[in-house]
Formats: structure tokens, C-alpha cells, sequence
């Protein structure tokens, strides 16, 4: 299993900036892929970007073009790095780590950092 510790969530106003921070530790090198979702009051959770050990990166339309997702294997951490920020970002952002064992997927997550985002 893998521990996830989020942090950098915070207020800032809209098109400003953040980045969020995910550190991993436990059974690190069986994780394959890692990602972010997030949950705004009243909707659920949503996939918002992942990146795979060999760094392919996929985004949802609504942030494409302003958040990057990276890691750095060196860290155990992936970061969501957040530019041109909207309101409609206010949200719960919740790291996830992704790990094949026996053909099996597992995911682990994290217990979430808070970014809102003001108009």
C-alpha cells in the first residue's frame, strides 16, 4: 500500500497561481501511475490530471492548456502545478496513486488539500 500527503492547496484570487504537492511513501515502486482529483461542493469527484512513471501526462479539457502535472522520482512526489486559476477550481484536491500487483489495480489516496479560488 501507499501513504499519500498532499499540501499547497491555499486562497488566492482568480488567475493567480499554486502548485500542490504530493508526497508518496510505503510500497513506492509499484506505483505506475499517479494523479489528481478534485471535489467542489455538491459534485463529485472528478479526474483532473495523471502522469505515468514514464511521464505521459493526460488532463481534463477544463484545465489543459494551464495546469502541468510532473514528478520527481528522486522525491517520491508528484506536483499539480496551477496557472490561470477560476473560481470554478475551487475545490478539494485529492492525490492518487495507482499500482498493478498480480494483474490486479489498486489505487491509495490522500486526504485532500483545499484550494479555492476567489472572483
Amino acid at each position: 500500500q501507499v501513504h499519500l500527503v498532499e499540501s499547497g492547496g491555499g486562497l488566492v484570487q482568480a488567475g493567480g497561481s499554486l502548485r500542490l504537492s504530493c508526497a508518496a511513501s510505503g510500497n513506492i515502486f509499484s506505483i505506475s501511475a499517479m494523479g489528481w482529483y478534485r471535489q467542489a461542493p455538491g459534485k463529485q469527484r472528478e479526474f483532473v490530471a495523471t502522469i505515468t512513471r514514464g511521464n505521459s501526462a493526460n488532463y481534463v479539457g477544463s484545465v489543459r492548456g494551464r495546469f502541468t502535472i510532473s514528478r520527481d522520482n528522486a522525491k517520491n512526489t508528484v506536483y499539480l502545478q496551477m496557472n490561470s486559476l477560476k473560481p470554478e477550481d475551487t475545490a478539494v484536491y485529492y492525490c492518487n496513486a495507482g499500482r498493478v500487483v498480480s494483474g490486479n489495480y489498486y489505487t491509495d489516496w490522500g486526504q485532500g488539500t483545499q484550494v479555492t479560488v476567489s472572483s
